[in-house]
């Protein structure tokens, strides 16, 4: 791999080899790698000194050391792509063609809307006795309006973008944080990321390993590489540390077993949207099209208008405008929306599927696996709780129903026993204490090897030893297992010079390589084919009903003169002598069987494909409920299932698998190759009317041919291989089966959340489609404003998608068949409830447009001029239409016919908040404009008080107190004269009140003038003057500056007493109310 770190030109200076050299080592192949080694290094064993390191105890693990390694020579790291910024995503939502479209119109208008045509006495359509005053301002409003909408739009779509990529990074987080690697460090063999491994670890490679650095091999058991993703080239290649060492990052480790010197690291729906657009196109076009025709005709034929200069702009306005009706029915139609459903619908399922340990690699897999009818999963781990225990045993022609006591087997059986474990096992599996004491010991690596070393500590006897007596680098050859093998063997080479090989595997196929057992007394003696036979039926094929799983471990000893052939592994590995035969327990999960009959009851046929002996294969999947008595099914092994489907010459025929396999519930002793052949001959299939989508579990390296052939790959997690993972869709973190149901639900959710959006998206196109071109052709005008269509189209595809893309998965969603893979996405029942719905709100619509201002006694909306402002009745349209659509909503909840819409609403809070939040926004629109000046007034209020006072000189303070000798008259006369507008109006509450007391005060003088008169003449006078005076009080409300002194002025039918007497007390009187 190449190195993305920076190549300083001190790279390498801290060690004894620089970045460079070991980029040009690492050009090397084969044998001009290893001279290239031999000259610059002497040996790997030099190498490994001059990059501090060591080929049995690696790196100390120093954080220094580390932190050095990976300045000089990188890290094993790629960076990711960088992420788009928020601006960037905004950029990207404007290159929309239609908001590009909907922006120069909405532009246009709002540059007319500023235009008058010279002249007062120009007629123009649109102009004369059409718009008032508040009319024509108000016409840069629809511009602005959709210009704002427009931003609204962009900003949401750039925000969702954001989300989605936010997620999508998160879990290619998440899968890179799952790969570790076994390296060696301070002698302790441990996994690390394989983001924290550097130059001069020591790696230990095996089978399935996908490498992820590159290095140079210090320690190989007959290790085979799969290059082809390099070269091209299919077969595997032999790697070995004295013809061919170089190992290259990305490559498949298909066989054997070594450790590694890491010498570099780094790295080096449419079909649906497609017709609902182009139908919106046309009706687009159609409804530009009748409205400027209607417009043309009206103007200049029926009404012989002519085309004058001065009126252009305003006829250009109304073409505007009818344009933008078009696009705005295109932008209603189209359903944006549903991509977005679909996004957010997968990216949700995802992320709550990892809680469901189901870690999603592809995304369709997610919804593939909705429509499963077929699951072939293996038995060991996924079906089975992968916690081998041997449980019975053969030893020395007994028969052990129980492990058994250690003075019961003879010494050197039980050495020659505990030898074959230890040695011939995978040195990285093996036995830890449990974490809380009382628990069960911890397996790590093979569990089947682990079953087998706790084989050995439960006879009281230790493997550790054994080990340290003979360390893997001491391994004369290793035959490592594999599918076609079934068996793993080891020679080692003995103080005398002479061979013993090591092996295990599968009892009936190593009983055929045996020529001898071990009897009671530790001494081999002849084993015939006719024992083989014997024991398998009084022995093994026990074991197997039982659902044990059958090892035979063996040896052999071979003489150094000659020395033998070991790449003949034929004549290797026979005439072995059978020291015991185990049978290894490993327990059903106790969830497995509920779980196949929930995924038999949703229509989905579980199979069995697994390695193991025939009768322990039958065994399990009767525990587990895969087969029942009294069922029509066929168990049958792999050699049996390859001669029934294939013809004379050895060719696989499609008609031979079609008589088998909807029968076929177990195969057993099969291969890799027959669980590619089955799954491939399933899909492949048309025996019945629906084409099968099935789902494979795997986890060894040669699963990945049926991984990748597989419509969903499951690889296991725990026990699976980085190929096998690397082949897969979806990731098993738990290895358990149950976890497959619940991605079942999962997926069935997916297509459920997209097919609701859908009839949703599909009632609202409808709908607003036929409303505003039926409306626009009938009235020239759309009901739905451009404006308002923004609206519906944020909240219906935006929001709606979000709120019904997130609805949790039911277990009700097991009790269906699936959907078939070649099912329309529109079923008959979505199809009823578009329509009805559809039809429903027509009938409402329209009523409202034609006979809304009589039901509800307004002023009609329809034939308004241009630029006039919003009509109530309109408004009423707008929000009936979008409140229908709300509660729509909520129906689309269902597809299936159910009566309780409601069931289970609460359960999904983004549901319930968007649709009330919905609710909310739609009240709050109709009042914007007014809550936002009102707001605008605390925020005026802030920006008053931060201007200083101080800073203002041209005001000038009111309210000064009278200054001696100032006689009353003349401070009012100065009052009266300084009153302005402002303080008038404040005045206006003072009047009411003065006009009470002076009212009394009058009644009050008059009675006293007639007393002191004594003429009824003189009272009438005086209470003419005195209503004269309360006249001239209430001019007080006008715009004019009127004194009241001047009321009085020339009383000239009053005695002059009396009326100076009454001035005189009506200024004192306005004085004090005032």
């Amino acid at each position: 791999m190449g190195d993305m770190a920076n190549n300083s030109v001190h790279a390498g200076a801290d060690f004894g080899v620089t970045l460079t050299e070991l980029r040009e080592l690492m050009e090397f192949r084969g044998n001009d790698a290893l001279q290239k080694i031999e000259s610059s290094y002497g040996n790997t064993e030099g190498l490994c000194q001059r990059l501090h390191s060591s080929t049995t105890e690696g790196l100390s693990g120093d954080p220094a050391d580390l932190d050095r390694r990976k300045q000089t020579y990188g890290q094993n790291f790629i960076p990711p792509k960088k992420a788009k910024t928020f601006l960037e995503l905004v950029w990207e939502a404007l290159q929309d063609v239609t908001l590009i479209i909907l922006e120069i119109a909405a532009i246009i208008s709002l540059g007319l809307s500023f235009y008058q045509p010279p002249g007062k006495d120009t007629e123009c359509e649109g102009q004369e006795n059409s718009e008032d005053e508040g009319e024509a301002e108000a016409g840069w409003i629809e511009g602005a309006a959709i210009l704002l909408s427009v931003v609204c739009v962009v900003l949401v779509t750039a925000f969702n973008d954001w989300s989605k990529e936010k997620q999508f990074r998160g879990l290619q987080s998440r899968i890179e944080q799952e790969q570790k690697f076994t390296v060696v460090r301070k002698s302790n063999v441990i996994q690390i990321p394989v983001a924290d491994m550097v130059v001069g670890d020591m790696a230990q490679v095996k089978y399935g390993d996908l490498l992820p650095t590159d290095g140079i091999l210090v320690q190989g058991n007959d290790l085979k590489i799969d290059e082809s993703s390099l070269t091209g080239e299919s077969d595997h290649v032999r790697k070995s540390v004295d013809k061919d060492p170089m190992l290259l990052s990305g490559t498949h480790v298909m066989e054997g077993s070594g450790r590694m010197l890491v010498t570099a690291v780094g790295f080096s729906l449419t079909v649906v949207t497609r017709c609902v657009c182009v139908s919106g196109l046309v009706m687009s076009a159609i409804t530009v099209i009748i409205l400027v025709l209607y417009f043309v005709i009206d103007t200049f034929v029926i009404e012989g208008r002519t085309w004058l200069a001065e009126c252009t702009p305003v006829y250009v306005q109304y073409f505007v405008k009818f344009f933008i009706i078009g696009v705005t029915v295109l932008v209603v139609a189209v359903p944006e929306g549903l991509p977005l459903a679909v996004t957010i619908s997968l990216a949700y399922s995802v992320k709550k599927m990892m809680k469901d340990n189901n870690l999603v690699r592809h995304l369709d897999a997610c919804e593939t696996m909705g429509n499963a009818t077929a699951i072939c999963s293996d038995k060991t781990g996924t079906l089975t709780t992968n916690r081998m225990t041997v449980v019975q045993s053969y030893l020395g022609d007994v028969h052990h129903r129980v492990v058994p006591d250690p003075g019961q087997v003879n010494p050197r059986t039980l050495d020659l026993l505990v030898h074959a474990i230890a040695i011939n096992s995978a040195y990285t599996s093996k036995i830890l204490p449990p974490d809380v004491e009382g628990g069960l010991a911890k397996q790590v690596g093979n569990k089947t090897e682990c079953g087998l070393l706790g084989f050995v500590l439960e006879l009281r006897q230790e493997y550790a030893p054994v080990r340290e007596q003979v360390p893997e680098a001491k391994l004369y050859k290793v035959y490592t297992f594999n599918s076609v093998r079934k068996s793993m063997s080891t020679v080692i080479k003995l103080s005398d010079g002479s061979f013993r090989l090591y092996s295990k595997g599968a009892s009936e196929i190593m009983l055929k390589k045996c020529s001898y057992i071990l009897d009671a007394n530790g001494e081999a003696r002849s084993f015939r084919p006719r024992d083989r036979d014997e024991m398998i039926k009084q022995v093994i094929e026990p074991m197997a009903c039982e659902g044990l799983r059958t090892i035979c471990i063996a040896y052999r000893d071979l003489s150094p003169n000659p020395e033998p052939d070991w790449d003949n592994e034929a004549d290797i590995v026979t005439e072995l002598t059978c020291i015991t035969v185990v049978g290894i327990e490993d327990p059903v999960r106790p969830e497995v069987p509920e779980a196949i009959r929930k995924c038999q009851r949703a229509g989905i046929t579980v199979r069995m494909v697994t390695g193991d002996n025939i009768n322990t294969a039958r065994a399990i999947a009767a525990k587990c409920g895969i087969i029942h008595p009294g069922d029509d099914f066929i168990c049958l092994e792999g050699k049996d299932f390859n001669r029934r489907i294939r013809n004379e010459k050895g060719e696989i025929e499609q008609e031979r698998i079609d008589k088998i396999w909807p029968k076929l519930r177990v195969l057993a002793r099969s291969s890799p190759t027959d669980k590619h052949t089955l799954v491939k001959g399933i899909i492949d299939s048309t025996a019945l009317e629906q084409r099968q989508v099935v789902a494979v579990t795997g986890d060894g390296t040669n699963d990945g041919p049926a991984l990748k052939k597989a419509d969903v790959g499951f690889a296991m997690g725990i026990a699976g291989t980085d190929v096998a993972k690397e082949a897969s869709d979806i990731i098993l973190t738990d290895d358990n089966f149950s976890s497959i149901v619940k991605a079942v639900m999962w997926g069935r959710n997916v297509y459920d959340s997209i097919s609701k959006f859908l009839q949703f998206q599909l009632t609202v196109n409808v709908v607003a489609v036929i409303v505003a071109f039926t409306g626009a052709c009938i009235t020239q005008d759309s009901p739905l404003k451009a404006v308002q269509m923004l609206w519906v189209n944020l909240i219906m595809d935006t929001f709606a998608s979000l709120a019904l893309a997130t609805e949790p998965p039911t277990e009700a969603l097991l009790l269906r068949k699936p959907y078939g893979r070649n099912n329309p996405l529109i079923s008959l029942t979505m199809m009823k409830n578009i329509l009805g719905h559809g039809v429903y709100q027509l009938i409402i619509i329209f009523t409202l447009l034609f006979i809304g201002e009589r039901i509800f006694n307004i002023d009609s909306g329809r034939n308004a001029p241009l630029h006039s402002p919003p009509s109530e009745h309109y408004t009423i349209i707008f929000n009936t239409f979008v409140l229908m659509q709300l509660f729509n909503e909520i129906n689309a909840r269902k597809i299936h016919g159910e009566r309780n819409v409601f069931d289970g609403i609460f359960r999904n809070p983004i549901f319930c908040s968007i649709v009330l939040g919905t609710f909310a926004m739609q009240i709050v629109i109709q009042w914007l404009w007014c809550l936002f000046v009102g707001v605008g007034e605390l925020l005026w209020g802030q920006v008053i008080a931060t201007v200083p006072t101080e800073r203002l000189p041209c005001l000038k303070e009111a309210g000064l107190g009278l200054e001696p000798g100032e006689e009353e008259g003349e401070e009012m006369a100065e009052d009266e004269e300084e009153i302005d507008c402002a303080e008038r109006e404040l005045r206006r509450g003072q009047i009411l009140w003065f006009r009470g007391l002076n009212r009394i005060q009058t009644q009050m003088e008059v009675v006293s003038t007639f007393k002191r008169s004594g003429s009824f003449q003189g009272a009438v006078r005086r209470r003419s003057s005195v209503l004269s005076q309360l006249h001239d009080v209430n001019t007080l409300s006008t715009p004019s500056h009127v004194s009241l002194s001047t009321a009085t002025a020339n009383p000239t039918h009053a005695p002059p007493h009396e009326n100076k007497h009454i001035q005189r007390h009506m200024r004192t009187s306005t004085y004090n109310t005032t």
